[in-house]
């Protein structure tokens, strides 16, 4: 009757955190930096991968967290920041979290920017239109 329940439903959905669609951002992400990187690994060595995965960590992560952002109704920078923590996550787990050089710790902290970013430009031209 009048309690306003049928608003507070619809606030809570715009709410809420889309995890599925974050975890997919994140997976989809750290696949395609693994992609761009093994071929150059392979090619070249380790060496280019001290400048190549920082730049393509942002760059994926921004990319996803745009493709997120773009099919949430708020919080867009937090579900691009979740992408590049997924990302990072991912990375870790498949190294074992073992010491890394300073430019792959960079990478991870690009990731975190780079999916904010994307969110952040998201919800921008969400709101723009």
């Amino acid at each position: 009757m009048g309690d306003g329940s049928a608003n507070g439903s619809v606030g809570e959905t715009a709410k809420r955190i889309h995890w599925i669609r974050i975890l997919i951002g994140g997976f989809l992400a750290e696949a395609l930096l693994i992609l761009i990187v093994i071929p150059i690994n392979m090619k070249f060595g380790q060496h280019p991968l001290l400048y190549v995965a920082p730049v393509g960590s942002l760059v994926t992560c921004f990319l996803f967290g745009w493709w997120v952002g773009g099919r949430v109704e708020s919080r867009f920078v937090l579900h691009g920041v979740l992408v590049g923590l997924v990302a990072m996550l991912i990375y870790i787990a498949l190294t074992r979290a073992q010491p890394e050089q300073l430019a792959y710790v960079l990478a991870h902290v690009l990731k975190l920017l780079g999916g904010a970013a994307g969110g952040l430009v998201a919800g921008r031209r969400k709101s723009a239109a």
